[in-house]
């Protein structure tokens, strides 16, 4: 049987940094920040990256020094890679498991309770109320009747339309046409 011919395009690495360089940079104490903002379950101990906001493996979360994984900057594959500055940078875990668990529940409960779960119809004013049921008591019939009630009016403000203001016509350029125009293209 033959091995794989599928090619990594990625070189294997260790299973865990053990890299002795770390970053000149203070501390980042886990209590400072939210509690969504750091995962301290030990098989995947991690936290966002204040430099570039990625979710970064905590090395060591059981030993005596904590760092961040050293970790590049941009997607995989899309950007250059290049050195995110809060690589191999110490991390203080200063928040124990039970207590980062109650805080991320609690946080869960807070904010669904800030969410609104019925939708309240607005309250109409009392002439709101009075034109929207004048409205709902109205006929067909009734809407004719308001219609040809105006129409005389509609009609005035027509003929008013049409009617050329008194005044000087323009010297230079061809005369406003009073008629619509309807182009009439050649048949295909």
């Amino acid at each position: 049987m033959s091995a794989s011919t599928i090619e990594r395009t990625a070189r294997p690495r260790k299973s865990r940094t053990r890299s002795r360089n770390v970053n000149g940079r203070p501390a980042l104490v886990i209590s400072t920040l939210r509690p969504h903002q750091y995962d301290l379950r030990p098989a995947c101990a991690s936290l966002i990256c204040p430099d570039c906001t990625t979710w970064v493996p905590i090395t060591g979360i059981q030993a005596r020094q904590q760092k961040l994984v050293p970790h590049d900057t941009g997607r995989a594959g899309k950007a250059a890679a290049v050195r995110c500055q809060g690589s191999n940078r110490l991390v203080d875990v200063d928040v124990a498991y039970e207590i980062w668990q109650q805080r991320l529940q609690d946080s869960g409960v807070e904010t669904a309770a800030r969410r609104p779960t019925t939708v309240l119809p607005k309250a109409f004013s009392p002439r709101t109320d009075q034109a929207l049921r004048a409205r709902a008591e109205r006929t067909p019939a009734g809407r004719v009747a308001d219609w040809n009630a105006v129409l005389p009016k509609v009609a005035d403000v027509d003929v008013a339309r049409r009617q050329v203001p008194a005044g000087h016509a323009p010297l230079d350029g061809s005369p406003v046409p009073m008629t619509t125009l309807h182009p009439q293209y050649p048949a295909c």
